[in-house]
C-alpha cells in the first residue's frame, strides 16, 4: 500500500472533562475512516511510545523530565493555563510523538510514501521548554528532527495549516535553515508569539478572521508554491489542523472540506515532485467532531489518491 495509519487507542487516555481537546475527537476520526472504508486501503500501525532520547533532540532535558513528573495519579492538574494533564497523559503524548517519528523512518526506509497520523494531544504550539495550547511535545518537529538524521535528507519542509499558529514548531526551528516553515493562520490570534518573525526560511501567512477557502488557495499559490518549490525539500510533513473550518467553535476562519482536499492535493504533488512522494501528515487543531470528522475523510482519502 502506499499508505500508512499510525494511531493507539491509548492516545485517548488523555481526558480532561469539558475541555475542547478532548478523546471524542480521535474516535470520530477513526470511526469515520472505518465507516467510509478508507481503512481498507491503509495500512494500519499501532504507534509506540518515543523514547526519552528523542525527546531530548528538540525539547530541553530538564523540560522532558518537568513534564514526566507533572503527570498526576489520580486528579487532572494544569500545566499551563491552556494545557492539562490527566493520568494517562504521558502515554499518550508519547505516542502521538512515537507515531510521528515512526511514520517519518518508515516513508525514509521506502516502505510507503505516505503516512496520517491520527493521533492526540496535539503539538506545534509546544516549544522548546514550554508546554502551550493542549500540546505536551511538538510532535511535527521531532519528526522533522528525525528526518535530518538521515544521509538522505538535507531539507525538510514543515506545511502547517492550522487556526493557529505553530509557535513552537517556529520556537525550534526558527534559526535552522534546513526545515522551511510554512504556517497559516488566523492573524490576532493565539498564541501571539512569532507571528511576524521573518527568517527567510519561516514563511508565515496571516488570514483575517472571516476569510474563506478561495482566498486561502490564492495565498498557497501565491506564497507557499514557489516557495516550497524553489527550497526543493527531501521530506514534506504536515501539521494538518482542521479548526480553520466554518464550523469550528475555536476559530473564525471559513474553509471547508473541498478546501481540505485542495491543498492535500498540492501537497502530494509537491512531494512526488521535489521528495520521491515522501509526505507525512499528523493532527493538530479540529473542534468540531462533525467539521473533523469530514475534513480528515478528504484529507486522507486524498493522501490515498494522490495529487
Amino acid at each position: 500500500m502506499n499508505i500508512s495509519l499510525y494511531t493507539h487507542p491509548d492516545c485517548e487516555f488523555h481526558e480532561m472533562p469539558g475541555h475542547p481537546e478532548r478523546p471524542d475527537r480521535l474516535r470520530s476520526v477513526m470511526q469515520r475512516l472505518n465507516e467510509s472504508g478508507l481503512t481498507g486501503d491503509l495500512s494500519m500501525i499501532m504507534a509506540e511510545e518515543i523514547d526519552t532520547a528523542t525527546l531530548q533532540l528538540i525539547h530541553r532535558p530538564e523540560y522532558v523530565k518537568h513534564i514526566a513528573a507533572c503527570e498526576p495519579t489520580n486528579d487532572i492538574i494544569k500545566v499551563e493555563p491552556d494545557t492539562y494533564m490527566s493520568p494517562g497523559s504521558l502515554r499518550a503524548c508519547k505516542l502521538a510523538a512515537g507515531a510521528c517519528v515512526s511514520a517519518t523512518r518508515e516513508v525514509l526506509a521506502g516502505r510507503v510514501k505516505r503516512v496520517f497520523c491520527a493521533i492526540r494531544p496535539p503539538g506545534h504550539h509546544a516549544e522548546i521548554a514550554a508546554a502551550m495550547g493542549f500540546c505536551l511535545f511538538n510532535n511535527i518537529a521531532l519528526a522533522a528532527e528525525v528526518g535530518l538524521k538521515d544521509p538522505n535528507v538535507n531539507r525538510v519542509a514543515i506545511v502547517d495549516f492550522d487556526v493557529h499558529h505553530c509557535n513552537g514548531t517556529v520556537d525550534i526551528f526558527k534559526d535552522r535553515p534546513e526545515v522551511l516553515v510554512c504556517s497559516s493562520f488566523q492573524d490576532h490570534f493565539y498564541p501571539y508569539r512569532y507571528l511576524d518573525y521573518t527568517n527567510d526560511h519561516i514563511l508565515n501567512m496571516p488570514l483575517e478572521a472571516g476569510t474563506d477557502g478561495g482566498h486561502f488557495r490564492k495565498r498557497v499559490e501565491r506564497e507557499w508554491l514557489p516557495a516550497l518549490a524553489a527550497y526543493r525539500p527531501d521530506l514534506l510533513l504536515v501539521s494538518a489542523g482542521f479548526d480553520a473550518h466554518a464550523r469550528d467553535p475555536l476559530g473564525e476562519l471559513l474553509f471547508n472540506e473541498s478546501d481540505y482536499a485542495w491543498i492535500t492535493a498540492q501537497l502530494v504533488g509537491v512531494a512526488d515532485q521535489y521528495c520521491q512522494g515522501r509526505l507525512v501528515s499528523t493532527l493538530e487543531g479540529g473542534y468540531d467532531l462533525g467539521a473533523l470528522a469530514d475534513s480528515v475523510e478528504v484529507h486522507v482519502a486524498t493522501l490515498i489518491k494522490g495529487s
